[in-house]
């Protein structure tokens, strides 16, 4: 993996070759280490599969270098791996937008099947799709399309893996693909409601056939761990760790997944200030945190808040999300702020898969924008 991860920085050194083609692997906007594992993985599977006349996959983790310190799990699982962060390539190490003008640019897109708004100029360029979430692209006979609602989409393109070259699973890569599965599924917990039988099968597999992996409760609790730690962040970090976006025309939704209890987030100093600046920034009209943690029996549970300096627009958005009464089951909860709508969740288990399909439909409809 070293080795083809530094001839895809030896391959970017010379992008100033205006003729050079790129084929990026790119996950979704949020990072998550389900993203970035899948972009590897895949990108790593196509350099030791396809003909050499093809072009160079190159796997792109889709935030900025200096985002990177707040996947803390990610980081774990690299650190764990042997793999060196500065071997990875990010988005502001190559500009996708230049190249597609110039025509030398083709996207395979993993862990997500549709391009946030920010990125739609880019739809020209997509290839190729491997997904588990719910399918929102039109078919194309240019673009084949995989989408299977499994736990997580690394099983997807181990699954590939394993029928077309398993002679390149090594301990490395197999750790890369082990740890991410389980922490997606959540330990191959069927309570949690994640984890399909074919997560469970590619998980079996590893274990079968790299018996010195980790001990897989042990793997899980510490990327788990690594995952929920936001000790020492800022509030702008919390809600950059894990965010998402949904936009349509000249409205902008963001949803960050917030790891602790609600009430915590709501006692943060300057809170109402820092949620206000940050939206401004990125253009916002409201933000949704959806947080999650664990009660003293493990057991997770999610709150939600929905924040906008709008009162019409945010009521129109908690409208929206309050009468979804079978996916989300909110009931309201007190909030210390004007600006903030707060909710628990009694669906523990709708994550922001449910979530965000919601908010699609309420941008959809023209909602807002009176």
């Amino acid at each position: 993996m070293e080795t083809f991860l530094s001839s895809c920085h030896d391959l970017l050194k010379g992008k100033g070759d205006t003729s050079q083609r790129f084929h990026v692997i790119l996950g979704n906007e949020a990072c998550d280490l389900d993203s970035m594992v899948s972009a590897l993985a895949y990108a790593y599977f196509l350099f030791k599969t396809q003909p050499s006349d093809e072009l160079f996959p190159l796997p792109m983790l889709n935030l900025i270098q200096s985002d990177l310190v707040l996947r803390s799990d990610s980081l774990l699982l690299l650190r764990q791996c042997g793999l060196n962060p500065n071997l990875l390539l990010f988005r502001d190490q190559l500009d996708l937008r230049h190249l597609h003008c110039l025509g030398l640019l083709q996207l395979t897109l993993v862990d997500h099947n549709v391009l946030p708004s920010s990125d739609s100029d880019l739809e020209g360029a997509v290839v190729e799709v491997i997904d588990h979430h719910l399918l929102e692209r039109d078919p194309s006979p240019s673009c084949p399309v995989a989408v299977e609602t499994v736990g997580s989409c690394v099983t997807l393109v181990m699954e590939r893996i394993v029928q077309k070259a398993a002679d390149i699973l090594d301990q490395q890569l197999a750790l890369l693909l082990y740890g991410t599965i389980l922490l997606d599924c959540v330990n191959m917990a069927p309570e949690a409601g994640k984890v399909t039988p074919k997560d469970s099968q590619m998980a079996a597999l590893l274990e079968a056939r790299f018996p010195d992996l980790p001990q897989r409760g042990a793997l899980f609790q510490s990327l788990q761990n690594a995952k929920f730690d936001v000790s020492g962040l800022s509030t702008k970090q919390m809600l950059l760790k894990d965010i998402k976006t949904v936009s349509e025309g000249d409205s902008s939704l963001a949803v960050s997944v917030i790891y602790m209890t609600l009430e915590e987030f709501l006692q943060r100093a300057d809170l109402d200030q820092d949620l206000s600046s940050f939206c401004q920034k990125h253009g916002y009209d409201a933000l949704i945190a959806m947080t999650i943690a664990f009660n003293n029996n493990q057991q997770p549970f999610r709150q939600l808040a929905v924040y906008s300096h709008s009162a019409p627009y945010r009521e129109e958005v908690s409208q929206a999300l309050e009468d979804d009464r079978s996916s989300l089951k909110l009931c309201p909860m007190r909030s210390p702020y004007t600006h903030v709508r707060a909710y628990h969740q009694g669906n523990a288990l709708a994550s922001r898969k449910v979530l965000l399909p919601i908010l699609k439909d309420f941008l959809g409809t023209g909602a807002g924008r009176s």
